[in-house]
């Protein structure tokens, strides 16, 4: 990619589909100085832009805004992905200066919005497209996660992952750490014993050199592994019931087993001292940074309470919130039975950080409820339809949890959706599906509301039946599909407990998009890393990156349109946002990414090597790969992206033990 701040430089010669020579740097004179000024107070706390024309080829689309004729920035020489099915190709894009797109359309016609201090920026034929849309993440969560040592998956025995530990307990020695200093462990992978079927007892963990109290939190969000010491703290025993949303596993003689699932952590991870705010502040702002770099302009934070919103707070005060967040507050259980309660604890906290005063940038509006946990073995806390299976074909009494009922459910979302609300599920099991469906249903029927637009994330299994009530029921589909790969997850952690008949409809994307389905798509990061294009090239091929092979490709796979769509203007429609960000034409926001190469045209396993050059959001540049701070973080997404590097604080041992740094589960 080339810059230049004058109208009058010569075509570039045609690119191929393949990836671009490394671009030379980029001037800033111009794009810093006029789109620059448009901060997140402004734009990011716009409401949606004018109506927008569509696209031609052989002339500008759209008008010049602004206080002058010319763009601040003009895209030229590029494969521009519009994202609104215009005829005729599409090859420059002028970006105004109030940080909305001018026009779309051909090099020459677009070549009269270019003015004496117009940025001028040759994409060498690589993609220019609508930024990327996350529907379903937990960007803070994974600021925090950073500031902990981290398992990153590995799948270890007893003894391998007692030698990682004991490297990570010198590590935060330290003086006075004994006995009372907690080590905190992320990302465990909760099926990750060797060999295959080893259940994790806080004894294991007992053996460790150390009486300070020890936590293995689960990569999935949804498991965590104790020592003895650390239940003591927490009082739990024999005697602890399970709380609602949650349970305390025990062994065969009614013991703690050191293992709590979902709601039942908090018991222990209350008693854990909190990081400082100065120390989230700058986590989370490298994180968001890292998201910039991936390409990613729009998250929908699918878990948000009162901290979380201090957070972005004490972010956007900072500078550090690149991105537009759509925070979707968390109702827990009990919550979800008192729709009265629920809805005036959510408008409590929009009017708090939503006002004038609050959090320029957000969008309230949304609410998150979980309906059942996760799928894989040992867990299998996901609700199913039909009982899991023991591993042999057998059926099991297990049907998995529900922690919510579709009467309750159904009350609550109509109580939001009738305030204007949005309601978002976790449902990962086919009856959980199933019974965010028939909320919805009710919800509809007793409000009259035919655009509520409620969603349910995640989508391991549906019932065939299920496939045609979304679009039905207008349901946004947000789907997670760098998980649809052949790997553990999905066959040996999955495939004896479910059967091969269920199994088939693992994550079936293009079955519900032929029945009408919107799709939206999301990464659930830091549950499973923020792989972007691995993400999108997975949504097409069923393998990515990292399987072992094709998950039902010929059944489920997605074309590469779709799955772009999937990630721009299909997330963008889930979020209330099409006629803001989602699509590149003249009048949207200017929430544009620079790629490296089209992957439009591309092969299609090429896309996940995908680097993103240039992010905007509003017009204002959140990632530029030329600069320092730029170069930094696209270095750290490409190590992301590779095949789990060793982090350099491990043991040497860990390198014998890395389970590849993919960690699969389904999600807070």
């Amino acid at each position: 990619m080339q810059s230049s701040s004058s109208a009058g430089a010569p075509p570039a010669a045609a690119s191929s589909s393949a990836p671009s020579a490394p671009p030379s740097p980029l001037s800033r004179r111009g794009l810093l100085a006029a789109a620059g000024a448009v901060g997140a107070a402004g734009l990011l706390g716009a409401g949606p832009a004018a109506a927008a024309s569509g696209a031609g080829s052989g002339a500008a689309s759209g008008a010049a805004s602004g206080g002058r004729g010319s763009a601040a920035l003009v895209v030229r020489n590029a494969s521009v992905f519009t994202g609104t099915g215009g005829r005729g190709p599409v090859r420059a894009v002028a970006v105004g200066r109030d940080g909305r797109i001018l026009a779309t359309g051909t090099d020459e016609a677009l070549r009269r919005y270019a003015g004496r201090d117009t940025e001028v920026v040759d994409a060498r034929g690589n993609t220019v497209m609508s930024g990327i849309h996350d529907g379903h993440v937990h960007p803070l969560g994974a600021g925090e996660r950073s500031l902990s040592p981290s398992l990153d998956g590995a799948e270890t025995t007893p003894e391998q992952l007692r030698e990682i530990l004991t490297g990570f307990l010198a590590d935060t020695g330290g003086a006075g750490a004994e006995p009372d200093r907690w080590l905190v462990v992320e990302d465990w992978n909760p099926v990750g014993l060797l060999p295959v079927g080893t259940s994790p007892h806080h004894t294991v963990l007992d053996a460790l050199p150390t009486r300070r109290p020890v936590v293995l939190v689960g990569g999935d969000g949804h498991n965590l592994w104790a020592n003895r010491r650390a239940l003591d703290i927490a009082g739990i025993t024999a005697a602890t019931p399970d709380p609602v949303g949650g349970k305390v596993v025990k062994g065969a003689d009614g013991q703690p087993t050191g293992v709590l699932k979902d709601d039942a952590q908090g018991l222990v991870k209350r008693h854990v001292p909190e990081h400082t705010r100065a120390e989230l502040v700058a986590a989370c702002t490298e994180v968001l940074r890292l998201a910039a770099a991936s390409g990613v302009t729009t998250m929908m934070d699918a878990l948000v309470g009162r901290r979380e919103l201090e957070l972005y707070q004490a972010l956007s005060a900072a500078g550090g919130l690149p991105q537009r967040i759509v925070p979707a507050i968390r109702l827990d259980a009990e919550q979800a039975k008192d729709p009265a309660g629920s809805l005036a604890y959510a408008r409590g906290l929009r009017r708090e950080f939503g006002s004038a005063d609050g959090v320029p940038g957000l969008r309230f509006g949304m609410v998150k409820v979980f309906l059942d946990g996760v799928i894989e073995y040992p867990a299998q806390t996901a609700a199913l339809l039909e009982p899991y299976l023991d591993g042999t074909g057998r059926p099991t009494s297990n049907r998995g949890e529900l922690y919510t009922s579709a009467a309750d459910y159904g009350r609550l979302s109509a109580a939001f959706n009738r305030a204007g609300w949005q309601m978002h599920a976790h449902g990962l099991g086919d009856r959980a599906v199933r019974t965010a469906l028939d909320g919805y249903a009710y919800a509809r029927r007793v409000t009259g509301h035919r655009d509520a637009r409620n969603a349910v994330a995640h989508l391991q299994l549906v019932d065939p039946a299920d496939l045609r009530r979304f679009a039905q029921l207008g349901v946004a589909a947000c789907m997670q599909l760098q998980w649809a790969a052949r790997d553990t997850w999905t066959m040996e952690a999955l495939l004896p407990y479910i059967g091969p008949r269920r199994h088939r409809w693992m994550y079936p994307a293009r079955s519900l998009e032929k029945a009408g389905a919107r799709l939206a798509g999301g990464s659930d990061w830091p549950v499973d890393a923020l792989q972007v294009w691995n993400q999108l090239r997975t949504a097409i091929d069923r393998q990515g990156v990292f399987g072992a092979g094709e998950l039902y490709r010929e059944q489920e796979g997605l074309s590469r349109e779709a799955a772009l769509r999937m990630h721009t203007s299909g997330t963008a429609w889930q979020l209330r946002q099409e006629e803001l960000t989602g699509t590149v034409e003249a009048g949207k926001a200017a929430d544009l990414v620079v790629l490296d190469r089209d992957v439009t045209r591309c092969p299609v396993a090429d896309i996940g090597g995908t680097e993103v050059r240039m992010t905007l959001v509003g017009g204002r540049v959140v990632h530029d790969a030329d600069s320092a701070s730029g170069r930094a973080a696209s270095a750290r997404v490409a190590r992301a992206a590779a095949a789990g590097p060793r982090p350099a604080s491990y043991p040497a041992s860990y390198a014998a033990v890395h389970g590849g740094g993919r960690h699969h589960a389904c999600g807070h």
